[in-house]
């Protein structure tokens, strides 16, 4: 069962916030956690039932991403990010799933989707070259999702496409080093004038749409969902897994701290006690937002009905204000640990603040964007973005 899976996640959450350190001093999540999730079933999560997968509901692969950046940032990022790129890649055509998972069902795909590479349409599908940045986990995959833009014939773009690429077609460039989220080893893909067929190609349009090839395939209500909604949750769920944990570290050592300037312990400091209470609130108010929006999202394609955009924009906006709420606790955290924490040194807190703000930057956490999406839907205004 995939509950069984979140019961091994949980099982295996000390090993992984020891190995925390060990992720930054590599500058990549240490192969001993990848196997450790692989044996777990984790990545096969949201894997379609036709390639060995579980096809489970999201919601149960949030939670168990939550538990792993609850015991470390990195690790949990890098699970949320190549864990939920099965569920993209079973919208591919079939043949491009049997490609990746036809011979090795255990076969992890990395990605790279801002389109900052060059497609050339050839005979029978694309030449493709570039450099893709921030390739969270690449290290410990075969096959990567790389984004493009796709040009007319007088050169102008009029498509967004994702390409799929296997790791023999590419070379990986060691550049990612950060102060947040150092273990993700997000480093840079560069493809040099490779061949990718048409059914390796995949446009925004029909995802958006909801109408894809691999829905012959893959008729399970999983892969009914939008894009939008599950790929920004999937980099926000990590952000609040990154707080929690902070959170509970956080209350752990207040219980043990003295405060020598006003000779009192922190734990009987009524301020400290209303940051706690604040930064436990924001944490419980995004994750709670969050699990809503995806399950109801999920409740109505297992129903067969359509998502409505109302839906759709509140994920968004949701999703956002989870990762604010998120960062905004763990600094209530930081202002109430004292000058210690900002000792170099495994200070859980600390490393946790450092991580969450690096995931503060990426573009799926744009508030303005999402949150212009649900004020136009709420005042009836058409919605044409691809990310709604």
């Amino acid at each position: 069962m995939a509950e069984d899976v979140l019961a091994a996640i949980r099982d295996l959450a000390p090993s992984l916030r020891e190995r925390a350190a060990e992720a930054e001093t590599l500058r990549r999540v240490p192969d001993t956690s990848v196997k450790e999730l692989e044996d777990a079933g984790f990545f096969r999560l949201l894997q379609p039932k036709a390639f060995g997968g579980r096809a489970a509901d999201p919601v149960l692969f949030y939670s168990a991403v939550k538990e792993i950046a609850k015991a470390c940032g990195s690790t949990g990022w890098v699970a949320s990010v190549v864990g939920v790129h099965p569920w993209h890649v079973a919208l591919y055509d079939p043949r491009a799933q049997q490609e990746v998972w036809g011979e090795d069902p255990k076969t992890r795909i990395a990605s790279s989707y801002a389109p900052t590479g060059k497609a050339t349409p050839v005979d029978g599908g694309f030449r493709l070259s570039g450099r893709w940045h921030f390739s969270s986990g690449c290290d410990h995959t075969q096959w990567a999702l790389l984004g493009c833009l796709v040009p007319d014939a007088e050169g102008a773009p009029v498509d967004m496409r994702t390409f799929l690429v296997p790791c023999s077609e590419y070379r990986v460039d060691d550049v990612w080093d950060t102060v947040g989220l150092r273990g993700t080893g997000s480093n840079d893909i560069v493809v040099e004038d490779v061949f990718v067929p048409d059914h390796r190609a995949l446009g925004f349009g029909p995802v958006t749409a909801l109408k894809v090839p691999g829905h012959e395939l893959n008729p399970e209500p999983l892969y009914r969902l939008p894009y939008a909604g599950v790929f920004t949750t999937t980099i926000s769920t990590p952000i609040v897994g990154i707080a929690e944990g902070a959170y509970e570290s956080h209350a752990e050592a207040t219980k043990q701290r003295f405060r020598v300037s006003y000779g009192q312990k922190v734990a009987e400091d009524p301020f400290a006690q209303v940051r706690i209470a604040r930064a436990a609130g924001d944490i419980d108010a995004a994750w709670l937002q969050l699990t809503r929006n995806i399950g109801e999202m999920y409740a109505l394609a297992q129903r067969g009905e359509e998502l409505p955009m109302e839906l759709r924009t509140r994920t968004r906006r949701d999703q956002v204000l989870a990762t604010e709420r998120a960062v905004a606790a763990i600094d209530l955290l930081m202002e109430n640990a004292g000058g210690s924490a900002m000792r170099t040194g495994p200070n859980p807190v600390q490393r946790a603040w450092r991580d969450a703000h690096t995931g503060r930057g990426h573009a799926a956490n744009d508030p303005e964007r999402a949150l212009v999406m649900y004020g136009q839907c709420a005042l009836g205004i058409d919605i044409h973005d691809t990310m709604a």
